[in-house]
């Protein structure tokens, strides 16, 4: 079994959808909480999220987003001020590739998660960030995941375990 360590540094939350099925009906501009700790629920999802029971065995019951891609986008697009939020990831992590993670079952402390497949970016990011930011994410637009042991995950440094 192999390891990495890497570091939470946001948990996100929102009870609706901004993009999400909103093809040609503009964005809407729902909350997005920042939380220290949330609650994962084998097979539901992250508790108060918008995709909480969106449906079985759900592919996207989590997402995650390397901070470092984050960083890449702000300096491409001069973006100072540009919020880890605008990505719409769950989980915002740095020192782990998490495409790596993709067709894998790991585990975080006593959670345990399979990566499902990349969190594809969409026309949308050239909304969320600049134009150009939907291109420039593809292949590292984050990991989509199932959830396969429930707990509470917080912020800070994380050891990420591969199981198989």
């Amino acid at each position: 079994m192999s390891e990495c360590s890497g570091r939470i540094s946001h948990l996100y939350i929102s009870p609706g959808h901004d993009f999400y099925g909103r093809h040609g009906k503009g964005r809407e501009k729902n909350e997005i909480i920042d939380c220290d700790t949330f609650e994962l629920v084998s097979g539901s999802g992250v508790r108060g999220d918008r995709f909480f029971d969106y449906k079985e065995d759900y592919k996207g019951q989590i997402t995650f987003f390397d901070f470092a891609v984050y960083e890449a986008v702000k300096n491409e697009f001069s973006l100072p001020d540009l919020e880890t939020s605008a990505f719409r990831r769950n989980v915002i992590i740095d020192g782990v590739d998490l495409n790596s993670l993709i067709g894998k079952r790991f585990a975080i402390g006593e959670l345990e998660f399979e990566g499902s497949e990349e969190a594809k970016p969409c026309y949308w990011m050239d909304q969320a960030c600049a134009p150009g930011t939907e291109e420039f994410l593809k292949g590292k637009g984050g990991l989509r995941c199932r959830i396969r042991k429930s707990g509470t995950l917080g912020k800070g440094a994380q050891t990420v375990r591969i199981l198989s």
